[in-house]
């Protein structure tokens, strides 16, 4: 276990021995007790930046939401200290811990989408906790809160807090919500994933705003993510959990360069897949040709003229940051968004437009997997049902046959047969995603969408989800047409690579050509966007970014 850096004369933050539990309800099973944060310590001081680091259920949200003395879904803070500007938080009761949400510590989640009320314009809800605190008048408040979107980098500061949530992207979003967090001038603020649901382009720019302002106003913030590349780039220290353990704390620089605990070693070593490009050697498989399509009655073009092939048994990677139009086509070709011009072709044959139009087998040999997996399978169904409904919808299968196709299905994405009677609310993000991958091999497709499917893992469980992947095809000979805006995904798993802007195709081919120099303005700003595992990274891209804005 290593040791916890010295602190300075008199921390900002003093978490001592923290243990947090929840309830569980197993189905048919008594409630029971289990621990989330297992006796875990740490200091932050003034206007430093802390690095949570860790897998999904690491405890890093849990811990980082302790500093409001917060306890969410039925979680309760069970034992320890949480000292905040010299005393304990705990004991202040409710009209203590009211005092201090919103004005001594502030909280940045990770879908600033979900977090603002859509009925509110965001001015109001920026300079509400200032009000609220009495820390300033109305005046004084949207003063700073205009003071904060220059700072943030945010078009049109004057006037932006006039729009309502819906009217701003979501990279211009998530700086907003941080603008809120500044605003009530707090001592703390807690960045939870701040830009995990980001592309790659807009992350660089509000992880740049970010690190500004945390430097500019002197706040001290613990920054939670699963992305060790990121965290460095903002962090002092970073801690590193795992099952809501203390693994491994130290400064940022030994972190990445001289882990000592095996388990830090493998976050800072996720390397990217060795994947060789598997060379042309049939007719395509898939076959999509000049197809335009559009939102609102044909009003807005969200496809443009896009043309692309995928082969048999390989993988076509389509890239682009949000609004490039990459599940736009994913629509398209499963009929969801039936094209207004060109035509899809598949296996030999002409694709119906419209989802309705298309035959039992087109449906079964073209499956889709989702990015978010929660939302994907039904909370009340065992996994068992889940991958068996395919199984009895195509083919007919029932009971011992049914059941043992189940049960073969879940060796072959390494989970076991334990798993059939679970819930997939007892089953980690990487297990429900596997889940979801066995429910589309049931029904023996030849071509498989995977739209996002490992951008919400962390990288251990996503490279896992990779190399399962690589392996049922190079079994099955499934073909891929695999959704990301992760460029090392795309090194990972593609032979040919689409990239997309604005609904256009603006650089495709084999990966080897793709990826080769010289390079169009836009593809070289996605590779130049990947957060790499160097301290100064940050400074070096948005350096690179405004000369390559300056030369043109």
């Amino acid at each position: 276990m290593a040791k916890a850096p010295a602190n300075g004369s008199g921390p900002l933050l003093d978490i001592r021995d923290l243990r947090i539990e929840a309830k569980v309800y197993p189905p048919g099973e008594a409630p029971r007790t289990i621990t989330l944060v297992h006796d875990v310590s740490l200091t932050l001081e003034k206007g430093k930046v802390l690095g949570l680091i860790g897998e999904s259920g690491a405890g890093k949200s849990t811990i980082g939401l302790s500093s409001m003395a917060y306890g969410r879904g039925g979680v309760k803070i069970t034992g320890g200290e949480i000292i905040l500007n010299g005393r304990d938080i705990r004991k202040g009761g409710t009209q203590g811990i009211r005092a201090l949400r919103g004005r001594e510590v502030c909280y940045v989640a990770q879908s600033a989408a979900a977090a603002f009320n859509p009925a509110h314009r965001l001015m109001d809800q920026v300079i509400e906790a200032s009000i609220l605190h009495g820390v300033s008048s109305r005046a004084e408040a949207e003063r700073r809160a205009v003071a904060l979107f220059k700072k943030l980098s945010l078009p049109d500061p004057e006037n932006i807090g006039k729009r309502f949530p819906h009217q701003v992207s979501g990279g211009q979003l998530q700086r907003v919500m941080t603008a809120m967090a500044l605003c009530s001038e707090p001592d703390l603020i807690v960045f939870d994933e701040p830009t995990t649901a980001l592309d790659v382009t807009t992350q660089i720019d509000v992880l740049a705003a970010i690190k500004e302002a945390i430097r500019d106003t002197g706040v001290a913030a613990l920054y939670i993510s699963h992305d060790l590349a990121v965290v460095a780039q903002v962090s002092d220290e970073i801690m590193v959990l795992r099952h809501g353990k203390l693994v491994e704390w130290g400064g940022t620089q030994q972190i990445i360069k001289e882990p000592r605990q095996e388990y830090t070693s493998a976050l800072v070593s996720v390397h990217e897949i060795a994947h060789e490009e598997k060379k042309p050697g049939a007719s395509p498989f898939l076959s999509v040709r000049n197809v335009t399509a559009a939102y609102g009655g044909g009003k807005i073009k969200v496809l443009k003229n896009v043309s692309v092939d995928i082969l048999p048994g390989q993988t076509l990677a389509v890239v682009g940051e949000s609004g490039s139009g990459k599940s736009t086509l994913a629509r398209a070709i499963t009929g969801l968004l039936p094209p207004e011009e060109g035509s899809i072709t598949f296996a030999g044959r002409a694709l119906g437009n419209r989802l309705a139009d298309r035959s039992r087998d087109d449906l079964r040999e073209l499956q889709m997997i989702y990015q978010m997996a929660d939302v994907a399978m039904n909370p009340r169904q065992t996994v068992g049902t889940i991958i068996g409904r395919p199984l009895e919808f195509y083919f007919g299968m029932g009971g011992k046959e049914r059941d043992a196709k189940v049960a073969e299905l879940l060796d072959k994405i390494e989970m076991g047969r334990g798993f059939i009677d679970r819930y997939p609310a007892e089953l980690s993000g990487g297990q429900k995603q596997r889940v979801c991958i066995a429910r589309a091999l049931a029904a023996k497709p030849r071509l498989i969408i995977c739209d996002e499917v490992t951008s919400a893992l962390d990288p251990l469980v996503a490279n896992g989800i990779l190399k399962l992947l690589l392996g049922l095809q190079a079994e099955e000979g499934v073909a891929y047409l695999f959704i990301t805006h992760d460029l090392a995904t795309v090194k990972s798993i593609a032979d040919s690579i689409a990239v997309m802007y604005r609904g256009e195709v603006v650089r495709y081919g084999p990966k080897s050509e793709v990826l080769k120099p010289p390079f169009d303005a836009y593809t070289d700003l996605l590779l130049s966007s990947v957060p790499e595992m160097e301290i100064g990274w940050l400074e070096k891209a948005i350096g690179g970014r405004r000369m390559a804005s300056a030369g043109n």
